[in-house]
């Protein structure tokens, strides 16, 4: 006898892809991706053609403006999830929050309101928690309200999810009030990964010889990886105060290398980060693929939600979607989508 069957999913400013997968490993399967970033677009169609999905399945990825979307498209869908735009409420930013046109909280809450999903879940950057931001929170949870269903916020740590990263973000997860009765948070589970541990194999794939003695002095979780902003410059590790403290790991922070050092690179060098290493420090498997140049895959790296906190925040909310109670084979409460917009 077979399982259940997925439950159904559109992701929202999907990226590269971190939520979304962290949300296929926890059992959804997503009708839509929808992004307009083109070398985003071009990330997700690729890992999708290559089979580095789980159980190789295909993601209906859309290129197009979240201005565009239709959420009655999506009417049946089980979730609505999406990171929306950070640079509203980022530190690093102005946190202009609702007069920044950034702002794409309302554009998702009009998709949720034309949808129904059963629920949803937005993630942020810290700043989002700030006391300044009070009001336009409770708004979000009056809106919320208003279309039946109890919201919370939490801030969670990437580190106490398995991540070797600090990466602190800030969750919003909406039910129907009686499916929020059976969610709970994710409880911490920390992480015995360091940047060294995780980072050496790919470190010393050039031969470096210095690699083992560099693994040792980067035992420690990495700073949130930044570098996400297209009103920036090159890729790079972030301010003043990031950078020095990749440098306690033994990390040269102004600039992201092309590959791993080489054989002749000083046994007592301090190494850049490539892409990929990025990518495996945000929890993305290796070989996870990146559309574009350099630049273009470090902002997608830079703006990511690390897989494995999607996933432990999904697989809560999968729980709570779906009651212990089976009725003719199937959990109670599992819906369909009828239609699906290309």
């Amino acid at each position: 006898m077979s399982g259940p069957s997925p439950l159904t999913s559109v992701e929202l400013c999907a990226g590269a892809g971190g939520q979304a997968l962290g949300l296929e490993q926890a059992g959804f399967s997503h009708v839509a991706a929808i992004e307009n970033d083109r070398w985003a677009c071009e990330t997700l169609r690729a890992n999708r053609d290559h089979g580095r999905l789980p159980k190789r399945r295909r993601w209906n990825v859309q290129e197009r403006d979240l201005h565009d979307v239709d959420g009655s498209d999506f009417q049946g869908v089980d979730l609505v999830a999406g990171g929306v735009p950070c640079p509203p409420f980022s530190i690093a930013g102005k946190q202009l929050g609702a007069d920044d046109e950034r702002d794409l909280f309302p554009k998702a809450l009009e998709i949720v309101a034309s949808s129904r999903p059963r629920a949803v879940l937005l993630e942020n950057v810290r700043g989002l928690s700030q006391p300044r931001f009070s009001t336009y929170r409770a708004q979000i949870i009056s809106q919320l309200d208003e279309l039946g269903y109890v919201a919370d916020w939490k801030l969670l740590n990437s580190s106490d999810y398995g991540v070797p990263q600090l990466r602190p973000r800030f969750i919003l997860v909406a039910m129907l009030p009686e499916i929020m009765a059976r969610f709970e948070w994710p409880t911490p589970v920390g992480t015995t990964l360091t940047v060294g541990g995780s980072l050496s194999h790919l470190m010393g794939a050039n031969s470096w010889p210095g690699v083992q003695e560099w693994a040792r002095k980067a035992n420690g979780v990495a700073p949130t990886l930044v570098g996400g902003s297209k009103k920036h410059g090159g890729p790079d590790l972030g301010p003043t105060r990031s950078k020095q403290a990749w440098a306690k790991l033994g990390v040269k922070a102004s600039s992201i290398a092309e590959d791993a050092p080489a054989k002749d690179f000083p046994v007592d060098g301090c190494p850049r980060l490539t892409v990929q290493m990025g990518a495996v420090l945000q929890g993305f498997p290796e070989n996870w693929k990146f559309a574009g140049g350099k630049t273009a895959a470090w902002r997608q790296v830079g703006n990511a939600f690390p897989p494995p906190v999607a996933k432990a925040v999904g697989r809560k909310i999968a729980a709570a979607l779906r009651p212990t109670s089976v009725e003719d084979g199937q959990p109670a409460g599992v819906r369909r989508v009828v239609a699906v917009p290309a």
